[in-house]
């Protein structure tokens, strides 16, 4: 049997994840079915499970891109900056995985204790990022830099919620300047 390329392991992991994302954003993560994604992928079930344990697998390694892409973010530019990606382009099933974060951690302890791990990349680059700020003398240093980073979460959290309810995203850019100003000196 001739061997496969990493590199060709890869594209199809990423195919994999591709088209989850959009099953789980179109019809949850109950709806996505092992028919739906098999359906929205193009693949066997046995070709999405041999890269992914089960449909919970591939879920989590789509929430933890979208946690890794977020803190690449946050450290090079902050979690004002995420939040106008969020509204800067069109949605491409990252919101429905956010949503879906939400409710299953509200839902299920397993998946919860599961991604506390992941989510913790972003909360930890954004408390690096504004101590570096705070460092520089940018940002405010009459507040405490773990109050500053739970503010701007909670912002976060209300732009998903704000996105979900399908209400436009494109007024939130002077929202997110008055954000930004904020937690700056």
């Amino acid at each position: 049997m001739p061997r496969v390329s990493p590199d060709h392991l890869e594209a199809r992991r990423q195919q994999i994840l591709d088209g989850a994302r959009a099953a789980f954003a179109r019809h949850g993560y109950e709806g996505a079915t092992v028919r739906v994604l098999e359906e929205e992928i193009g693949l066997s079930r046995g070709a999405i499970f041999h890269h992914f344990a089960d449909k919970d697998a591939v879920f989590m390694a789509l929430a933890g891109q979208d946690a890794a892409a977020m803190a690449a973010t946050v450290a090079r530019e902050g979690l004002v900056q995420v939040m106008r990606d969020m509204i800067g382009a069109p949605d491409t099933g990252w919101l429905g995985t956010q949503l879906e974060i939400s409710r299953r951690s509200r839902t299920d302890t397993r998946f919860r204790e599961a991604w506390a791990a992941q989510s913790a990349q972003v909360r930890v680059a954004t408390r690096a990022r504004l101590n570096r700020q705070r460092e520089a003398g940018i940002l405010r240093t009459d507040v405490e830099v773990e109050v500053l980073a739970c503010y701007l979460e909670l912002v976060l959290e209300g732009l998903v919620t704000h996105l979900a309810e399908d209400l436009p995203g494109d007024a939130m850019s002077p929202v997110l300047d008055v954000v930004e100003m904020s937690v700056r000196r």
